[in-house]
């Protein structure tokens, strides 16, 4: 009993998440299969009755005999009760716009589409019609254009509930984002030729009509009056379940919701928000109920790690995390405090801050280097700085200075990139720029050192093309120390980006300052010439206090870092 209370509790039940979303993409796209080609089926019309006919042989032999029935009607009652069951399991209403879509479209769909199947395959295997295309279209597009209003609308509205749900089950993989136009002009398209061929068969069918041999071999083919009595009967049958069902889930919700909140759970957020939730609701159900926003671009499944959160406070209150939960996490180099907001159930009080901002992208569910996310690592750290420049900045206009440092940046990115680093930011004149990131320190000392070679050569180079509009050649200043840093992505909004802070950084922007006192073009620490394995013994060696250090470090001094050997 104990273990089905924890079970219960966990939101786990007797199906994993994994089986469910399994469950639920191979069901989905066994209907959609059956919409896609009954749209195409439609579409023949366009050419002749004649056609559609020979179409629908084709779509018969597909969906009419033993394994497609079972395949379709399986597929309709395990993707209809894993609605049912969603919908159960639901704790508030509050959803993107795109979720909302597709949840009323689906409940609409049963109703919608239960007509169309009496209409058709119950009545030609339990009375004596025929449900071929002209009796269908004399009756939907001549007799009751009603009810073939009723099932063009039945045709669409599962095509669009299938699309959103393609759409947001593809939309993670990283080959989707190039095929989207494509997939926007099908899904347009293919309805759009379907409701065509449907009208281009009902002339068809209407012109024929006025021949009464046709009329009167067409209406032998209809159900008789006692078979449309029990057809009715049927359809307002399947109906009163289906309403029941929809009815019983929904009372069922709102007896589980009301035993829940006597046991309700306090969830604190940055601002200092606080709200109460059921016992069994997810953090990310957690801030639907409360409108906080929240990023799930997978809806709440937990495929896409958009909603991961950072447990501040409270992490023994929370399950420990599933298989599937577990191997998102270290999909994305997740730490231990991180959690998928839509698959935490809190059993007590929680503090958490969502990792994400509410707008997240698809991209921003792909698997990403774990020091993204915050580590400390040994690097390189190098400045660069352009001197005299606010002397030479008084001299010029405006056009002129921004192209100048345009160039000058440019010219000190590419170099930085071409020896393995990464531009951190600029700041005013100067450049700072990171190696050895998810590499050895090894690595970034030698990549820093020929980076500061490459930044003297491209500076020459400039300083050659500008000799006659440049008073005097420009003059850089190079600091470069190594040491443990704190890496990950750091700002906020659009200005988020990798950078690294800690003492180490600190140290390489004063050796930098260092190369005035020096008059020299390169302060190099003598730990980065050991781990790059740089032969630096002609250049002179000097042992420095820095400001905020009480230990002197010993640093090389370069005057030309354009002379340094090249790496090999």
């Amino acid at each position: 009993m104990a273990s089905a209370t924890i079970a219960d509790h966990s939101g786990r039940g007797v199906l994993s998440p994994a089986a469910v979303r399994a469950l639920r993409a191979s069901t989905g796209t066994v209907l959609f299969a059956f919409v896609l080609t009954h749209l195409l089926n439609h579409a023949l019309g366009l050419v002749s009755l004649e056609a559609l006919e020979g179409g629908r042989r084709v779509f018969l032999a597909i969906w009419r005999n033993p394994l497609g029935t079972a395949l379709l009607y399986g597929s309709f009652l395990i993707h209809a009760g894993l609605a049912l069951r969603s919908l159960y399991r639901r704790r508030s209403w509050r959803m993107p716009f795109w979720e909302a879509a597709q949840l009323l479209l689906g409940l609409s769909v049963p109703p919608l589409l239960w007509e169309h199947m009496v209409g058709t395959r119950i009545a030609s295997s339990a009375t004596s019609a025929n449900d071929g295309y002209a009796e269908l279209l004399a009756i939907l597009w001549t007799l009751q254009p009603a009810a073939g209003a009723r099932q063009v609308l039945t045709l669409l509205v599962a095509w669009l509930h299938g699309c959103i749900g393609l759409h947001y089950w593809l939309r993670l993989k990283s080959w989707y984002a190039p095929a989207l136009p494509w997939s926007y002009g099908a899904a347009l398209l293919i309805p759009i030729l379907a409701l065509l061929g449907f009208a281009g068969g009902g002339r068809e069918v209407a012109a024929l009509m006025a021949d009464e041999a046709f009329r009167t071999e067409l209406f032998a083919g209809f159900p008789d009056r006692d078979e449309v009595v029990r057809l009715t009967r049927i359809y307002n049958g399947g109906l009163v379940v289906y309403c029941a069902l929809l009815l019983g889930t929904l009372a069922a919700r709102l007896v589980r919701m009301t035993a829940e909140r006597r046991h309700a759970i306090p969830v604190s957020y940055p601002d200092g928000r606080r709200i109460d939730v059921g016992r069994g609701a997810t953090l990310l159900e957690a801030s639907r109920a409360a409108g906080v926003p929240h990023a799930s671009v997978c809806g709440g499944r937990g495929r896409c790690s958009t909603c991961r959160v950072r447990i501040v406070r409270g992490q023994d209150h929370l399950p420990p995390p599933s298989e599937d939960e577990l191997r998102v996490l270290q999909r994305i180099g997740a730490g231990p405090t991180t959690r998928l907001a839509c698959q935490a159930r809190p059993t007590g009080a929680v503090e958490i801050v969502p990792l994400l901002p509410p707008h997240a992208t698809p991209a921003d569910a792909r698997g990403r280097p774990a020091y993204l996310h915050g580590a400390e690592q040994d690097i390189a750290i190098l400045f660069c700085d352009l001197r005299a420049f606010t002397n030479l900045a008084e001299h010029r206009l405006p056009f002129d200075l921004v192209f100048l440092l345009n160039r000058f940046f440019r010219a000190m990115g590419e170099a930085v990139e071409e020896a393995g680093g990464r531009v951190d930011k600029f700041i005013g004149d100067g450049v700072m720029a990171l190696f050895g990131i998810g590499g050895t320190p090894q690595e970034g000392c030698r990549n820093a050192i020929e980076a500061a070679r490459r930044m003297a050569v491209h500076l020459g180079d400039i300083n050659h093309a500008l000799s006659h509009d440049l008073p005097e050649p420009l003059r850089i200043g190079i600091g470069i120390h190594a040491g443990p840093a704190i890496v990950g992505e750091m700002g906020y909004g659009r200005a988020t980006g990798l950078t690294a802070i800690g003492d180490a950084v600190n140290a390489a922007s004063r050796l930098e300052a260092l190369t005035k006192e020096f008059d020299c073009q390169l302060v190099v620490s003598q730990a980065v010439a050991d781990l790059a394995g740089v032969p630096l013994e002609d250049c002179p060696r000097r042992d420095v206090t820095l400001r905020g250090r009480r230990e002197a470090i010993s640093v090389r001094i370069v005057v030309d870092a354009a002379t340094l050997p090249a790496a090999k």
